[in-house]
């Protein structure tokens, strides 16, 4: 059994700490077992590590989280990349094609597709490898999986069975689904035994191949990723779960949380303020997460959360907390903070003139060991200044050592590309006509391949 975990999201529904590379599985505000801070993945990561799950795993994502997922999990994680964000059914189909091309997985065995960020207990992936037996016994083409509701939620999707009776092996046949009913059909819906729809359900790969092949989509994990734009941008429920008819669920009766609203979040974080800050005895109920570098002071404020990073500032009343991703529907901006493979940054400012001009400066920091890939820019050019740490830098096929107070000047066409000797920290300004991430050139990316390139120019 092959487990596909999908990570995607806008980065709205968490914003400012979210956006759109740093969606809300990557904030890393939960707590491990050993007292370290956590994000959402790490923290399913780590339950199917303990399981003995995650050899057998993958994770699919779009490119601008691919960095992200290595930085947190590792460069040997096994990522499935979108070329461009869609919907889930593009995002499964192209799952598909790379397990069957490029990792040579048989079209008999079972596939189970999970989201990457679930709050839960171990006994929920469990339930999760009972899917491929739900499967052989029932002779469904699709198993899902469904939490018994604890309450009458307006939050969830429903899955309502055709009865209430269960096979000998506890699941039940599907009858239709219910998307987000209000709270008098979500009391109706469980009193007829319907469950909480958590996204996780398996097929066998040869049921998804044979979806592929009769809409004329290659099997070919490249080919597909070059017709991937043609893809209706369309959910898996949708264009899939909703049109079978041979469907079955499993009930899952242990604990399962959507962290998806700050309200939820918070509920399961270790303490109520993070960052610089102070909150006074009497704000009851109130929760502070601070990324920047300047204090902010709560006082006698009750049942507010107040979250501020390079992105923006957030103040809402817990209740009222799920409203962010209406209210920021129509705003857009490029990420102030991104984690990469290498470290992360800030940005510090960004001015476009009057003239078409833009400047742009960050706060960029490299750990030990670390390295930017070999790149150069045809629409910008760049300072660094260098303010602590020790680095190596590569410029036109030359390496050079720098230091802290060290200033380096990379015009445009320039080839380059920096090694931390030790964790490194420098101020890089932008200056260009178009300052966007497609003026990124890779040459190349592993720094031995850098060296070895530099040696043999």
């Amino acid at each position: 059994m092959k487990l596909v975990l999908l990570s995607g999201g806008s980065g709205k529904r968490l914003w400012p700490l979210s956006n759109d590379s740093r969606s809300k599985q990557f904030l890393k505000v939960l707590q491990s077992p050993a007292g370290e801070p956590e994000s959402m993945v790490q923290r399913v990561w780590r339950q199917l590590q303990e399981t003995g799950m995650a050899e057998s795993s993958y994770l699919a994502t779009g490119r601008s989280q691919v960095e992200m997922i290595q930085s947190q999990l590792g460069a040997e994680v096994p990522i499935i990349v979108e070329p461009e964000r869609r919907d889930t059914f593009p995002a499964i189909a192209l799952t598909a094609a790379y397990l069957y091309s490029v990792a040579g997985v048989s079209p008999s065995e079972t596939v189970a597709i999970l989201p990457v960020d679930p709050y839960v207990e171990a006994s929920f992936f469990d339930t999760v490898v009972q899917l491929e037996a739900t499967m052989e016994q029932s002779g469904a083409n699709l198993a899902l999986m469904g939490v018994v509701p604890e309450l009458a939620s307006e939050k969830y999707g429903y899955i309502i069975p055709t009865s209430d009776e269960a096979a000998a092996s506890g699941y039940l046949q599907v009858s239709h689904f219910q998307e987000k009913p209000d709270r008098v059909q979500a009391e109706e819906l469980i009193s007829k035994g319907a469950l909480w729809n958590c996204g996780v359900f398996a097929f066998r790969l040869g049921y998804l191949l044979d979806i592929l092949q009769r809409k004329g989509l290659p099997l070919n994990y490249e080919e597909l990723q070059k017709q991937y734009k043609l893809l209706a941008s369309i959910s898996f429920d949708y264009e899939v779960v909703e049109k079978e008819e041979k469907i079955v669920v499993q009930p899952y009766a242990g604990f399962w949380k959507d962290l998806g609203t700050w309200n939820t979040l918070t509920e399961e974080m270790s303490s109520n303020h993070v960052g610089k800050g102070f909150v006074t005895a009497d704000s009851e109920g109130t929760c502070l997460i601070n990324e920047l570098d300047i204090p902010i002071t709560v006082i006698g404020a009750k049942d507010l959360i107040i979250a501020a990073s390079p992105d923006g500032i957030l103040v809402t009343h817990k209740a009222e907390s799920p409203r962010i991703k209406e209210v920021l529907k129509s705003f857009e901006q490029r990420p102030m903070y991104e984690e990469r493979r290498w470290g992360h940054y800030k940005v510090i400012d960004y001015v476009k003139y009057d003239e078409g001009n833009e400047v742009l400066t960050k706060r960029i920091f490299i750990a030990e060991g670390k390295n930017i890939s070999y790149q150069l820019h045809h629409k910008r050019s760049e300072i660094w200044t260098i303010v602590s740490g020790e680095a190596s830098i590569v410029l036109n096929e030359k390496m050079h050592n720098v230091k802290a107070g060290d200033v380096v000047r990379i015009p445009e066409g320039t080839k380059h590309a920096i090694l931390a000797l030790t964790d490194v920290e420098f101020i890089e300004v932008q200056t260009g006509s178009e300052l966007v991430e497609e003026d990124n050139i890779r040459i190349t990316l592993d720094w031995k391949d850098i060296a070895l390139h530099q040696f043999i120019s």
